[in-house]
């Protein structure tokens, strides 16, 4: 189930767009603006009742969940009203595409996290262990050779820096990067919850 929502639909602002409010859908993983819908009374109802994503098409004049003729729905996380309680932040996990187009995203250059892109490509490894995925030879390898990769990348990382080599610096941190997010998986944890032990951090 999504998270509770921090509000309540009817103290927003319904009537300042003929009971219509722009719905923000953010992914909840990479943070990546997907796309801009409407959702009406009915729509945020339905979205909070089957935590699928629902608008409604202002086009079609109907309740449109997305994906029900792709397949590329949108899974509800959580959602949140702006302070003027007229426009809307959802968060979902998306199942394929958001955009018509076959983009990830409505909005081509829409920045996103790729620490956390990777790290579903990972977690994709993780479940479907493909034939010869080098993931999937690391994770079977078990925790201590993770931990090895890891600590033989730090220490690459670093006599990179040390010799001023910035391309050199960049791929060995890359490696870096990716060897922990394995390990990391390996351990039960995701990169989410890192990021929420820095914001944590950074907010004290």
């Amino acid at each position: 189930m999504a998270d509770t929502i921090p509000f309540d639909p009817a103290t927003l602002a319904w009537d300042k767009q003929d009971g219509l409010l722009p719905a923000i859908v953010q992914d909840a993983d990479t943070l990546r603006v997907l796309m801009l819908g409407y959702m009406d009374h009915d729509a945020l109802a339905a979205t909070l009742a089957s935590d699928r994503v629902t608008f409604f098409s202002r086009s079609r004049q109907r309740l449109w969940t997305k994906g029900e003729s792709s397949g590329h729905g949108l899974a509800l996380v959580a959602i949140e009203a702006d302070c003027d309680a007229d426009t809307l932040l959802v968060r979902a996990r998306p199942a394929g595409p958001t955009c018509h187009t076959g983009a990830v995203s409505c909005f081509p250059t829409a920045p996103a996290d790729s620490v956390a892109a990777l790290d579903g490509v990972v977690a994709r490894r993780v479940a479907d262990a493909p034939e010869g995925s080098y993931t999937r030879r690391l994770l079977d390898a078990g925790i201590a050779r993770i931990a090895q990769k890891v600590g033989e990348e730090g220490v690459e990382t670093a006599l990179a820096a040390v010799t001023a080599d910035d391309a050199a610096l960049r791929g060995e941190a890359a490696d870096l990067v990716y060897h922990l997010l394995v390990l990391l998986r390996a351990r039960g944890l995701a990169w989410d919850d890192v990021r929420a032990e820095l914001a944590r951090r950074a907010a004290g």
